[in-house]
């Protein structure tokens, strides 16, 4: 991505990523992330409000750093974590991407998303859906994602939820 980012090259940006996440393709989608990305689906307080610190309440996901990410993938695929095997078909649609704020070297957006699974280990399938929160940050290889808060609106999992589900 060059160096200018537009509003538009920024929604390019976490519609590649919903991409990458259908396709699989699990190591390019780490390479959006900075070494010190932070992941994070908070977890619910009460029937309106998230929780507001994923160090002191609980999420259910929470990755403080790129490497959380990448351990996270190769539990994926190393077919070691039987409860991820086999892994589910997913398609992500990424909607209303608004630019919150715009600085010469960050941008954060707000999105809507849906994301559609199926689990073929069980025959069901499930839809997700909520807000994202990114920040993306200019760094020397082009632009990556700094933070991603995910907001799980219907937070009724089924059977289980990782990563690339949402």
């Amino acid at each position: 991505m060059s160096h200018a980012l537009t509003p538009a090259h920024a929604a390019d940006y976490l519609y590649r990523e919903a991409h990458l996440l259908d396709r699989q393709r699990f190591d390019d989608w780490v390479d959006l992330y900075t070494s010190d990305a932070v992941y994070w689906i908070p977890a619910w307080k009460s029937e309106h409000q998230p929780t507001d610190n994923p160090e002191t309440e609980l999420s259910l996901v929470y990755c403080a750093s790129r490497n959380a990410l990448v351990d996270r993938v190769w539990r994926l695929t190393s077919n070691l974590s039987v409860a991820s095997m086999p892994l589910a078909r997913t398609a992500h649609s990424v909607s209303n991407v608004i630019v919150e704020q715009a600085g010469d070297d960050t941008m954060d957006l707000r999105s809507s998303w849906t994301s559609h699974v199926y689990n073929p280990k069980y025959k069901s399938q499930h839809v997700y859906f909520g807000s994202y929160e990114h920040r993306l940050q200019r760094v020397d290889e082009g632009w990556k994602i700094a933070r991603k808060k995910i907001t799980l609106m219907n937070d009724f999992i089924p059977t289980v939820l990782d990563l690339y589900m949402v």
